[in-house]
């Protein structure tokens, strides 16, 4: 009997996993539900403007903050409806220019459950920066009858409670609005309720019942953005940076974007429907009014309009004729009102002000910042060995080797292969005496097998996500028959931490990180390959409420068990799939299932740029596609754009053919080569930026309307991207590409990389473009720091000289920074750092500390010097320079802009000044 069960189990795995691969060879639309499919999505859809009838009563200041009671005007109700109970509404400001709205159910009225609220997203120092609300003020709006309330939000801003009709707004001056909710009437809130007799709460699709026990609870309001052009954001789908409008006049068949954590193989371009992320965090921009954010903290799936222009032509609804407006449609299965209203008003305060409530990026260890080496997978130690050796004999620099599921025994998780992986310890010995790292894959299903201890004790301990009956859920994945441990649980989380220790994960040594994939998590036998909603977490929390957050536990679990592995003193590195507003404190994330095709290269662009806008800056696409085999020409150029992403990785499926950079030719190895070394130069470069992202939330990679707000032209451009504010990409999306059309941005010029020639802002340029790179460009005014000599790794690099590039703006100035620390530890977070501001102003270079005092705290130091100080933009008529303090002179003469190339163009250099990067010094030009 055994055997026949087990015949029949594995029978079923094959035929699963063989729909699960098959479905790789195209994206199936009818495999996931569409908006009506989705009865809450449906149903918020099919309102009409002005259907809300609810008004605000009983206005008060409680506990410093604004609270109030929704309810319908005329509280009696017919006999064949359920009772609309009051809602409880709360309105609280936060230093900085941020508003939260919160709308619940009324407690005291006794539903069947407590809605669900996320916890450990919020920071806790962003609670501690509240502004206790001591009074309110009435006003009369427009032709009300009756009154609003009023409460100081920031600086000329105030946060207006409408109460009949209930609206939400913020006003800034002169009385222009920023931000509604509501302003159009299409709020609801289905409440919790006891199911009546003979009513058929479940939800069926493609074979699968979801019993729905507490029936519909979904959420859906209309948020308005005024002064906004475009806007942006609410990740993760590959479409374009500006969003299109998805619902009015001259929009056919469209559907909304979908937040909903999926594993969608090799998913389409431009295409609304989720993929495996989700961040309700969207941003408007405009020239008139500048930027703005709403951010909707809420778990359960969500689907979000963008109205077209004249989807309101017959509401009859008034709103103010003198701004432009963007109005959007927020729907979601489950969950509150939680929600917050961002006042900007540039893009760089509204990412400071979303990051001061979900917590600005991780800083990453140094290693992790550079080039990482990934397929599915690398077969066995020898060919770990192997590909580690091609590298170096090639000259090709790389920091990180990773092994997919195959490493495993039997995909069980911090196990070894021992027939191939024999001596894992060692193998990764290896790579550490270069220098480089390893990183394993660990996924949430945990296989159903006796003879498994973390099966064995997850089962004992009761720490499985249950299905709706109570019992353990058992759903199907790479091992076959997989439970889930429930990340909600912070017990469970804190367990899960402890088997990364190196006595728990047998194997592994202090060099070995992370890599979460499958995280949504991925159920192939589940409906839309995931968990089924009604399954039960802590609490009797079910799955649609926190669904899209369960990624984002199992990272957070994963990344502190690291943490708890270098006890406290080593930073993380995890890399997920999955991820949720927060997971930027928890490590990188990628696209995921991407192609390789033209159209996937290109959208990797906005992909990343989205993502960076809502707080995930250390991202990035796998470099040359994972589906597919891609060309030569396909894969150097899609080397020479990834290294520019945050993360650079190149990954591979395993029914691929091999695609190391050394085998597509000698051409083309160098073409790649010299690509990852333009990433390493800049490693100096990309490592400050990240401790910017750090300390104020901006993203590493930009578009380029952050950094030119008042620039129309860039607005709509997701081809371009800044990264930092400094340097400026162009990707060639295009096969034989003889041309690149370049928008340079108004205000200064730019200097071509390549040669350092000068071009005009503020203009299209049609560039040549050969294979040897694409278009980048720096900035006039700045200055970046560069590291010219290239090791196997860049561990190896870390007491290597540096080079200054200065690239001098229309009054022969410029400025920049360089920030350095350990590349590892926490120390830099007690103060433990070098941080150095440049200044060229009248022929002077200065370098200031620009570091808080380090009085008690710890410290860091450097010897490291700077080689060579490269003026871009500058006559070469000078022939020396004076340092001071030193008093000592050095030669001014034509130099090659990069070491590393014989036909490199010439220009002025300030050679050997030899100043310790770590000192107060000046150069002046004489």
């Amino acid at each position: 009997m055994r055997s026949v069960s087990l015949y029949h189990h594995l029978l079923c795995f094959s035929l699963l996993l063989a729909t699960h691969l098959t479905s790789v060879s195209s994206w199936k639309r009818d495999e996931f539900r569409n908006c009506n499919q989705t009865p809450f999505c449906k149903r918020a859809r099919s309102r009409k403007p002005g259907s809300c009838s609810l008004i605000a009563a009983d206005v008060s200041i409680s506990d410093g903050d604004l609270t109030a009671k929704l309810i319908p005007p005329n509280p009696e109700n017919p006999e064949d409806q359920s009772p609309i109970n009051p809602l409880v509404l709360t309105i609280s400001v936060y230093q900085d220019g941020v508003l939260r709205l919160k709308i619940d159910e009324d407690p005291s009225f006794d539903p069947p459950k407590k809605r669900f609220e996320v916890p450990d997203v919020i920071v806790p120092e962003f609670l501690e920066k509240k502004l206790w609300l001591q009074r309110l003020s009435e006003e009369v709006i427009g032709t009300d009858s009756g009154p609003s309330s009023v409460v100081y939000l920031l600086d000329e801003y105030e946060a207006v409670l409408r109460h009949d009709p209930f609206e939400v707004f913020v006003r800034g001056k002169g009385g222009k609005r920023v931000l509604s909710l509501n302003s159009n009437g299409l709020f609801d809130f289905e409440q919790l309720r006891v199911k009546k007799e003979g009513e058929d709460w479940e939800e069926r699709f493609r074979g699968h019942t979801d019993t729905r026990p507490y029936g519909p609870q979904s959420i859906s309001f209309d948020v308005s953005f005024y002064g906004a052009d475009f806007v942006y954001g609410i990740p993760e789908h590959a479409t374009s940076l500006a969003l299109k409008p998805t619902s009015g006049p001259g929009v056919e068949e469209s559907e909304p974007y979908r937040l909903f954590n999926l594993d969608v193989f090799e998913y389409i371009h431009e295409s609304p429907f989720g993929i495996y992320g989700s961040i309700p965090v969207m941003i408007s921009h405009g020239k008139a009014r500048g930027t703005s954010g709403f951010f909707w903290l809420n778990a359960a799936e969500m689907q979000i309009d963008v109205l077209g222009s004249g989807w309101d032509a017959e509401s009859g609804i008034a709103l103010p004729s003198d701004q432009s407006r963007i109005d959007t449609l927020w729907m979601s299965e489950a969950g509150v009102v939680d929600a917050f209203f961002f006042v900007g008003p540039g893009p760089k305060d509204v990412v400071r002000q979303y990051t001061s409530v979900t917590g600005t990026p991780a800083m990453p260890q140094f290693f992790a910042t550079a080039y990482h080496q990934c397929r599915w997978n690398y077969r066995d130690e020898e060919d770990v060995a192997q590909v580690d050796s091609k590298f170096d004999e090639h000259d090709i620099p790389y920091d990180v080797l990773w092994l997919d599921i195959e490493h495993t025994d039997g995909k069980r998780y911090f196990t070894w292969d021992r027939v191939h992986f024999p001596h894992p310890e060692e193998m990764q010995n290896k790579l550490a005496a270069k220098g480089r790292h390893m990183v394993t894959i660990v996924d949430p299903h945990i296989k159903r097998d006796e003879s498994f201890h973390l099966h064995k004790e997850a089962t004992q301990k009761g720490y499985y996500v249950k299905d709706a009956t109570g019992k353990d859920y058992d759903g199907w994945c790479w091992p076959g028959s997989s439970s889930y441990p429930d990340m909600l649980n912070p017990e469970i989380r804190s367990w899960w931490a402890d088997k990364f220790l190196l006595e728990n994960y047998v194997g592994s040594t202090p060099s070995l990180y992370i890599w979460n994939d499958m995280n949504e998590p991925s159920v192939f036998n589940g409906p839309e390959v995931t968990m089924p909603r009604d399954a039960l977490h802590i609490g009797g929390v079910e799955h649609r409420e926190l669904h899209n957050a369960y990624g984002y536990y199992f990272h957070m679990a994963t990344a502190d068990g690291l943490v708890k592995r270098g006890d406290g003193k080593v930073r993380p590195f995890v890399l997920s799939r999955a991820i949720f507003p927060g997971s930027q404190r928890h490590g990188a994330i990628w696209t995921g299932d991407n192609t390789a095709e033209w159209e996937q290269l290109r959208v990797s662009v906005p992909m990343i740029l989205t993502l960076g806008l809502t707080g995930i800056t250390f991202s990035g696409a796998d470099v040359g596609g994972f589906f597919g085999n891609p060309g030569p020409e396909l894969l150097v150029r899609w080397y020479q754009l990834g290294a520019y992403y945050p993360f650079f990785r190149a990954h591979a499926h395993h029914d691929t053919k091999r695609r190391e950079p050394w085998l597509f030719g000698e051409r083309n190895t160098e073409l790649m080569k010299e690509a990852i070394h333009i990433r390493y130069a800049l490693l100096p470069y990309f490592y400050t930026l990240f401790r910017e992202a750090n300390t104020t939330g901006v993203p590493v990679m930009r578009p380029l309307w952050m950094e030119f707000p008042a620039d129309e032209a860039t607005f709509s451009n997701d081809e371009a991207f800044m990264v930092g504010s400094s340097l400026l990409v162009q990707g060639v999306f295009t096969e034989q590409a003889k041309h690149a059309s370049v928008y340079l941005p108004s205000g200064q010029s730019w200097y071509y990389l390549n040669s350092g020639t000068a071009y005009k802002g503020g203009r299209t340029h049609k560039m040549e473009v050969s294979e040897e790179s694409i278009p980048a460009f720096q900035r006039a005014g700045t200055i970046i720091p560069r590291k010219d000599r290239f090791r196997r790794s860049s561990t190896q690099m870390e007491n290597d000289p540096y080079t200054l590039v200065i690239a001098l703006n229309s009054t022969q100035e410029a400025e920049g920074e360089l920030y350095i620390d350990d590349g590892k530890s926490f120390e830099f977070a007690k103060g433990a750092y070098i941080h150095r501001r440049f200044v060229f102003s009248n022929g002077k270079l200065t370098s200031s500390n620009t570091s808080p005092s380090a009085s008690g705290k710890s410290r860091f130091s450097s010897d490291c010097l700077i080689e060579r100080i490269i003026l871009l933009g500058y006559s070469p008529g000078p022939k020396s320079a004076l340092i001071e303090p030193a008093n000592q002179k050095t030669e001014i003469e034509l130099g090659p802009l990069y070491l590393r190339n014989g036909r490199s163009p010439t220009v002025v250099t300030i050679r050997k000044p030899n100043v310790r990067i770590a000192d107060n010094w000046t150069i002046q030009v004489l």
